[in-house]
């Protein structure tokens, strides 16, 4: 049932707990994996969530397009592939296409907010669907064929519901279910709620089942996640919005700005390289903020303004990688 996670249990024991990156819709990429492997990976990588819909009923160019979130690089082991839609038979057959393309497990996405996935039935809507949610992961369990299954939930939906809605999901054996600290209904807007992760340990607990519960929000670095896993005694902390700009964020090490600067331009390149055609350069400049982020503005005039500040106007502007990296080098070099 556990799969790879259950050596990661026992060596997480000796470190502290589970420590995984959280899947993040256009930020999470297969390029953006492939950099904070290089310089310092997590336990666990997850793809960005995918429509087993689109990947069974899309027409080719369609289905092209999402199995490119599907793209991993072997570094980034082990990694799990994250569906979500409301047909079991696309999430067998989603499952079974993750067990064929070398994914270390399956993940089953019951949490997502956006308005168009509920819509279908999926994400945080399957919270009201009990019995859907379960043939789900039966489903995914019947197309991977072994592969550890997991699912990535909250609280609950309108209002915490944990006792209700973690002991079905249980009593199909999952490997790890992900608790995001909030409901549905607060999405992001109100502080994750931690006590709600330790009662999910508790329901896990009196289940007698192996299940590894993961905690999920607002974790700012790994001296904190020792600290929830402490508190609420979690298997895991899964990562999320800290890593934006830091993909030293599991090293613990602080790197210094032109450090940072060198990262942004082959982080930058790679996205060319791996998702050009596929998706909008626009997708890059979210990270150009935060990895600029946290530095005071330089004290020496450059060729075309003065500071971290000007900096990040001038990253805006550019269009390609080239331009880029000469943007980032004419800074470091003044």
């Amino acid at each position: 049932m556990l799969g790879f996670w259950k050596k990661l249990k026992t060596d997480a024991f000796r470190r502290g707990g589970i420590f995984v990156l959280a899947p993040m819709a256009d930020v999470t990429d297969a390029a953006f994996r492939q950099i904070i492997a290089e310089i310092g990976k997590p336990d666990v990588m997850w793809t960005e969530f995918v429509s087993a819909d689109g990947l069974v009923l899309a027409p080719e160019a369609g289905r092209k397009k999402l199995l490119k979130n599907l793209e991993y690089s072997e570094i980034e082991r082990p990694i799990v592939a994250q569906f979500f839609t409301s047909s079991p038979e696309n999430m067998k057959k989603a499952a079974a296409l993750a067990l064929e393309l070398g994914f270390d497990g399956v993940d089953i996405n019951m949490g997502c907010p956006d308005k168009s996935v509920e819509k279908q039935g999926a994400g945080a809507s399957l919270m009201k669907n009990v019995a859907l949610a379960r043939a789900l992961v039966r489903a995914a369990k019947e197309g991977a064929q072994g592969l550890p299954i997991s699912v990535k939930t909250r609280t609950g939906y309108s209002r915490p519901e944990l006792e209700n809605w973690l002991p079905e999901i249980l009593k199909e054996d999952v490997a790890v279910v992900t608790i995001h600290a909030r409901t549905r209904k607060e999405m992001s807007k109100a502080p994750a709620r931690w006590e709600f992760v330790e009662h999910a340990v508790e329901i896990r607990n009196a289940s007698g089942k192996e299940t590894l519960i993961l905690g999920n929000g607002d974790v700012k670095n790994l001296e904190e996640g020792r600290m929830r896993i402490k508190e609420t005694g979690c298997d895991g902390v899964m990562l999320g919005r800290a890593i934006f700009g830091n993909p030293w964020l599991f090293t613990e090490s602080q790197p210094s700005l032109e450090e940072k600067l060198k990262v942004l331009i082959k982080h930058t390149k790679l996205f060319e390289e791996l998702l050009g055609g596929y998706k909008s350069f626009a997708i890059m400049k979210k990270h150009f903020k935060a990895y600029i982020t946290g530095f005071d503005a330089r004290p020496t005039e450059w060729s075309f303004g003065r500071g971290a500040g000007d900096l990040r106007v001038r990253l805006m502007d550019a269009n390609n990688a080239d331009e880029v990296e000469r943007i980032i080098n004419n800074f470091i070099n003044i």
